[in-house]
């Protein structure tokens, strides 16, 4: 029986260095960057709306959409934090500029939900794969952007029932600017805290 010297055994830490071990597959990793785009994309998109309604005076609907730029990027995040706590590396990629055809409020908050529901059907497949590959953990984190995605579209609902109730003439889009403008993020700002770094 022969020893193996130090010099003939592979280094562990330079094994691990070449390939990079993750606890989830190819497939699901570039679906999540995918959706990291995505989301980046939502808060990319919010911001643009929330500085349209804040040149046209309605300064209570830019912060409710700032404070939804604030929540896209957090779920981005907690996308990001999730890959780097499975071995995998974020991927980011460009984010296409959002455009805003939109020339009244009640067309904007439709134009909310189109895209929350765009959003949901992203999510969905995002679901459906991680059943497919059976990964568990990727499941039980997209079960949670999938009860977000409820919430997003009941209140892009209720904004645009809001808005038939009051009337999108001027003295109704006026309350409603006064009402969203009380809206504050709800979510963690500081995203070193959400893992993976």
């Amino acid at each position: 029986m022969s020893a193996v010297s130090g010099a003939e055994r592979p280094s562990a830490v330079a094994y691990i260095a070449e390939s990079e071990v993750t606890m989830i597959s190819k497939k699901i990793v570039d679906r999540i960057n995918l959706q990291i785009n995505r989301e980046m994309y939502s808060a990319y998109l919010y911001m643009a709306m929330s500085a349209k309604m804040t040149n046209e005076g309605y300064t209570g609907i830019a912060n409710w959409l700032l404070v939804q730029y604030h929540e896209e990027m957090f779920h981005a995040m907690k996308l990001f934090g999730y890959l780097q706590d499975q071995g995998a590396s974020p991927k980011l990629d460009k984010i296409d500029a959002p455009e805003l055809k939109d020339s009244t409020v009640k067309e904007l908050f439709q134009h909310v939900l189109e895209h929350e529901q765009w959003v949901t059907a992203s999510i969905r497949e995002l679901l459906e794969l991680a059943i497919a590959e059976k990964d568990y953990a990727t499941e039980n984190l997209v079960r949670w952007y999938v009860n977000e995605q409820v919430e997003e579209e009941k209140h892009a609902n209720e904004l645009l029932q809001t808005l038939d109730l009051l009337g999108d003439g001027k003295q109704g889009v006026f309350m409603l600017n006064i009402e969203l403008g009380k809206r504050s993020a709800t979510i963690p700002l500081d995203f070193t805290k959400l893992g993976g770094a």
